[in-house]
């Protein structure tokens, strides 16, 4: 596949969707979102053509040339050198350039026979625009250190899967999903891991300034109490905030995000050292969700709401032992989850079964902890059932901005499976192409 034509043509869409403005003064709000979106296109193609060609300088630098490497006939020692020089990026930068380069290239033979690139799929998705380099060298790396226990297929399986799930992903996003894939991956490598990082964590106080600092680095099993507790207290002070008869008061509360964490942590220990008062959390609960084989078997790995990296189960297990912590066991009976007309307000099985299905805000992907389960077909307007088909989570920014945009909501399937879709308006996207929202953005099908 020709990587050229396709970055002329990416710059020619650039062009026309500049349409003459002399500066982005001149853009209207149409011509913004099309001239990013332009430029998002052309600058990850413009990636994949400089990793092939980076790959190709890097074999032209090879040791074995001496004297006649490439890199070394224009004054450099290594390829990553000029790389790095001419590119103004730096050597880790230039080094991840070539590594994509190699994985991505066509190949040959010892007979000079032309072979497919190592990850073509990954190759195809760089030449369409659709993932950028940094995103094809997280999932090259990950496909890399699996190959030996997941086996060819497998991996060509994860590699398929990967380059659809990442495309039009940020980068933080595909870290996440590239930690639930490793952990399907190589569920036996989830436990050496977990130990490895709980060998790590450490929490150090320090005293300068007058001023008492505290820096703490923790695994997911110790953080995911902390995390939550602190997520609750900010989410209660916030819908405090929101109810207050007159929030623009000059004793308001205007206290930042870090702020509240800090008071929240002072509560609790005030709280642990013998205060009697009730600290707010928002109904705040740490859920760790893992599938009923992998219980009995007690292999495999589990995840922890508002936490990226899966823990395996022994962990999984001695969370689920400790207080406030609800083990969530796919494959057990449940609950009734459907009230229809009978209740306004989502029950909290019908809430802990919202989260499984959407993992946090299905908008946004805020932790379960800092939403609340909304009607998409409203209570008192449309007359809407307090099901599980009709709900949904969302944090308060994601609420407004659908009805205040005109955003829809579709599920699709029933229960904790079903999947949610968010249509733009038409102003956003015309054809109203609908978008993949909730925990499906993330997993990986086994």
């Amino acid at each position: 596949m020709s990587k050229l034509p396709g970055l002329v043509e990416a710059v020619t869409r650039l062009e026309d969707a500049w349409a003459g403005a002399d500066d982005a003064t001149g853009l209207s709000r149409e011509q913004l979102i099309a001239v990013n979106d332009a430029i998002g296109v052309v600058q990850r193609r413009l990636e994949a053509t400089h990793a092939d060609v980076a790959a190709r300088i890097a074999y032209e630098s090879r040791t074995e040339l001496g004297s006649g490497s490439l890199a070394k006939e224009h004054g450099y020692r290594t390829a990553g050198k000029l790389l790095a020089a001419t590119g103004g990026i730096s050597a880790g930068d230039a080094s991840r350039l070539v590594k994509v380069g190699e994985a991505t290239a066509p190949r040959t033979d010892l007979l000079g026979a032309k072979l497919p690139a190592r990850y073509e799929l990954l190759r195809e998705a760089l030449a369409s625009g659709a993932l950028s380099i940094a995103a094809a060298g997280l999932i090259i790396a990950l496909l890399d250190r699996c190959r030996v226990v997941a086996g060819v297929g497998r991996i060509g399986l994860a590699e398929e899967i990967l380059a659809e799930r990442c495309a039009g992903l940020g980068l933080d996003d595909v870290r996440k999903v590239i930690a639930r894939a490793e952990a399907w991956l190589d569920p036996d490598g989830v436990e050496p891991k977990d130990e490895e990082r709980r060998a790590k964590r450490s929490c150090t106080i320090f005293e300068r300034d007058g001023m008492v600092h505290l820096n703490a680095v923790l695994d997911a099993e110790t953080a995911a109490p902390v995390v939550t507790a602190l997520r609750g207290y900010v989410t209660a002070a916030f819908n405090a905030r929101m109810d207050a008869p007159t929030p623009d008061a000059a004793d308001a509360d205007r206290r930042t995000v870090p702020m509240l964490q800090a008071d929240a942590l002072a509560m609790f220990c005030a709280h642990v050292l013998g205060c009697e008062s009730r600290v707010p959390l928002a109904g705040a609960t740490v859920i760790v969700r893992l599938t009923l084989d992998d219980l009995r078997a007690g292999s495999g790995a589990a995840t922890v709401d508002g936490m990226d990296h899966p823990v395996n189960i022994g962990a999984a297990r001695r969370m689920a032992a400790a207080g406030g912590i609800i083990p969530w066991v796919c494959g057990g009976k449940s609950e009734v989850l459907d009230w229809g007309r009978e209740r306004r307000l989502f029950t909290r099985a019908q809430r802990l079964a919202l989260a499984e299905r959407d993992g946090g805000c299905a908008m946004c992907g805020l932790p379960p902890g800092m939403t609340k389960a909304h009607h998409i077909k409203w209570w008192t307007r449309d007359h809407g059932p307090t099901d599980l088909s009709n709900g949904v989570l969302l944090c308060e920014t994601c609420h407004h901005r659908i009805h205040d945009n005109g955003w829809d909501i579709r599920i699709d399937g029933t229960g904790v499976t079903a999947r949610v879709w968010f249509i733009p308006p038409a102003y956003v996207d015309p054809a109203r192409t609908p978008r993949t929202g909730g925990r499906h953005r993330f997993d990986i099908a086994a």
